[in-house]
C-alpha cells in the first residue's frame, strides 16, 4: 500500500492514476466516481474519451461540468429511485437513425448538439414533430433511450450525444 501523501488532492491523484491504469492495461470499461468534487471532471472526460462508461454519484452541489462529463449522473439525497438493473437496450428505429445523423452533422469533436436545436432541424429536414410521439418532448424521448443517447443536465445549452455502441446493431 502506498502512502498518498499529505496534500489535499493526494488521494484524488492516486485514484485517477489507478483508474487510468485499469482502463489502459486491464481494459475496464465501466467506472463509478462517487464524489461531488469537480476535480474529477477531467478524469471522467478522459475515461469517456477512451470509450469507458462513467457513472457519477454525488450530491446536488456537484458542479454541472462534472455531471456533464459523466455518461450518467445519479444525484443522492433526492427522491428519484436508483435503477440497479439496467433497462434492456433500445433498438434503434428509423427516427433514431435520423437523430443520429443530425447529431453527427451538428457535433464538433464529439461534443454533441444542443437539444434545443434538435426539434427545429429535424422538423425542417424531415417534417418530424415530437408532439406526435408518446414522449411528447425531445428530452423525454432521448432519456427513455439511455443505450442510444447521452444527455447533459437540463439547461439552455444542454447537449445530446449518440452512443455509437447503441447503434452498432442498426448499422
Amino acid at each position: 500500500m502506498l502512502h498518498a501523501g499529505t496534500g489535499k488532492n493526494a488521494s484524488d491523484i492516486l485514484l485517477a492514476l489507478d483508474a487510468m491504469e485499469l482502463l489502459l492495461s486491464k481494459h475496464t470499461r465501466c467506472f463509478i466516481i462517487a464524489s461531488s468534487d469537480g476535480d474529477f471532471t477531467h478524469l471522467a472526460t478522459r475515461l469517456r474519451e477512451h470509450g469507458a462508461k462513467v457513472i457519477g454519484i454525488g450530491e446536488a452541489k456537484a458542479p454541472s461540468a462534472f455531471r456533464a462529463s459523466c455518461s450518467e449522473f445519479v444525484e443522492i439525497g433526492t427522491a428519484r429511485p436508483v435503477r440497479l438493473v439496467p433497462k434492456p437496450a433500445a433498438i434503434a428505429t428509423a427516427l433514431d437513425l435520423q437523430i443520429r445523423a443530425m447529431i453527427a452533422t451538428h457535433s464538433k469533436n464529439g461534443s454533441g448538439m444542443r437539444i434545443a436545436e434538435l426539434a427545429p432541424k429535424l422538423h425542417a429536414q424531415h417534417g418530424i414533430r415530437i408532439s406526435t410521439y408518446p414522449e411528447r418532448s425531445w428530452r423525454a424521448y432521448l432519456v427513455a433511450r439511455p443505450s442510444l443517447y447521452d444527455l447533459d443536465p437540463r439547461g439552455p445549452d444542454a447537449k445530446v450525444r449518440f452512443r455509437p455502441e447503441g447503434f452498432s446493431k442498426a448499422a
